[in-house]
């Protein structure tokens, strides 16, 4: 299909001008099923729970004087949407409140786009999104999900040799002794499924289980993706499927923080058990601070 007839070519990829008055109908929403087929996950019947968060840096408007207002926006809907919003759609319709005014005073204004954005999400993506505004002077607290081992630091890495660079599942080797890890690697890169860009990030994995990956081959692994072309969120399921299918564990978690891009992070997180969801990461209220690629 060519891509400029799919949901997200509508921008992306395109040379859009921005908006200069609200705009909702600059949102672009994607099927999650375009890529879950090929990986067998059925969206009537997901293998895992989970979330997207999206972390927006560069959100401001006016308030009815003409003072503008920057805050930052934290976004968070659920895996089980049956869309997710195109990127660089959802940055042009933040711009689109660039200049518009909202409340007499900052506090008014934020809580008047803040509704207004929740209402737009909710209604494109048919599903409960939850919508945060931080003001500049907010206290960003930790995420919940560190420290964990890195695994590029072990002292053998270096002797490692690494030639795959499409994904390769058959890389994940199975460790017959049972075991527990908790791993991250800031290695993490794929590109955009419309540009080719690179998108850089590190990707968080906590498992348990009768069979479990060496570290080696699982770091193999990650590093295989870096010439695979998807969405982040895409990414992050992928890694889960093949995790949960070849090693059947007892607890699964996949997080994947993306470097920010145009002012948004993407922080896409998937598990087994709600209980191993890192709390912090996905709730509205905290604001955290940037992990190491952002």
């Amino acid at each position: 299909m060519n891509k400029e007839n799919t949901p997200e070519g509508k921008v992306l990829g395109r040379q859009v001008g921005y908006p200069q008055h609200y705009m909702p109908e600059m949102l672009v929403r994607v099927p999650r099923s375009i890529n879950r087929e090929q990986y067998g996950i059925n969206g009537s019947r997901l293998p895992f729970t989970g979330f997207d968060v999206w972390n927006c840096y560069e959100f401001s408007f006016l308030t009815r004087n003409g003072l503008p207002v920057a805050g930052i926006l934290k976004i968070i809907y659920p895996c089980e949407s049956e869309y997710l919003v195109e990127s660089k759609s959802l940055k042009l319709y933040l711009n689109s409140f660039n200049m518009e005014p909202f409340g007499n005073t900052a506090q008014q204004g934020l809580t008047e786009t803040v509704g207004i954005i929740r209402k737009d999400l909710s209604a494109l993506l048919e599903c409960e999104v939850k919508v945060t505004g931080f003001g500049a002077d907010t206290y960003e607290g930790s995420a919940g999900i560190e420290p964990y081992d890195i695994l590029e630091n072990s002292t053998e890495t270096d002797q490692i040799r690494f030639s795959q660079y499409t994904e390769t599942p058959d890389l994940l080797t199975v460790d017959f002794d049972s075991g527990r890890m908790t791993v991250v690697s800031h290695l993490l890169r794929s590109n955009c499924k419309i540009t080719h860009q690179p998108d850089w990030g590190s990707i968080y994995i906590l498992m348990e289980g009768n069979r479990i990956p060496t570290r080696e081959n699982l770091l193999k692994y990650i590093v295989s993706l870096r010439n695979e072309n998807h969405f982040h969120e895409e990414i992050c399921e992928m890694v889960f499927q093949r995790l949960n299918t070849l090693f059947f564990p007892n607890r699964l978690m996949v997080a994947c923080t993306y470097t920010r891009r145009g002012g948004i992070d993407i922080n896409p997180v998937r598990a087994l058990f709600d209980g191993d969801i890192p709390t912090l990461l996905v709730s509205p209220a905290h604001k955290i601070k940037g992990f190491f690629r952002q």
